[in-house]
């Protein structure tokens, strides 16, 4: 076969002709069939006949993760709820009082009871996805659930003295 109509292959032609395998501009083997083994052995046929560079072997250390008491992961919840604002008030659903409890299971997963401002709430549609997505993406919790309820109905009385004054209510 001439290099004319070794170029007239398709990649996968033109690796199963040649035999053997190949390796990609990274130094990874590859089967001969595959379009990977075809353009690389291209490539260094143009160059120079050599083998393929072997990496060296990495140690790789596997160590366990931190284990947190279920104080500290309810903290760290916490910090992320406080990053969910009600969209018509400047107040973070935490300090608003919107969160009834935050309940850490032993396999790490979280339930956390919340309510709204009010049953007919505008937000009731997004704020409790957005409080379960916050909660979930904390590195220590397995998995999140919101359960809503509105018993007690919400109050201005469960809000943060920070949240009061930042409303004007002290």
């Amino acid at each position: 076969m001439t290099k004319q109509e070794s170029s007239e292959l398709d990649p996968v032609e033109a690796a199963a002709s040649d035999g053997g395998s190949g390796s990609t501009p990274s130094g990874h083997l590859v089967e001969a069939s595959s379009a990977l083994a075809a353009s690389s052995k291209k490539k260094s046929k143009a160059k120079t006949k050599s083998k393929a560079k072997k990496l060296p072997k990495t140690k790789v250390k596997v160590t366990q993760p931190s284990v947190l008491t279920d104080k500290q992961i309810e903290e760290e919840v916490i910090e992320a709820i406080k990053t969910v604002y009600d969209p018509e008030i400047p107040v973070n659903v935490y300090d608003l009082g919107l969160i009834y409890g935050i309940q850490v299971n032993p396999d790490r997963t979280v339930v956390i009871s919340m309510t709204l401002t009010t049953p007919n709430c505008p937000a009731a549609g997004f704020l409790p996805g957005q409080v379960e997505m916050r909660v979930r993406h904390v590195p220590s919790v397995e998995d999140a659930r919101v359960d809503i309820t509105f018993e007690p109905p919400f109050t201005p009385d469960m809000m943060s003295d920070e949240a009061k004054l930042e409303l004007g209510f002290l």
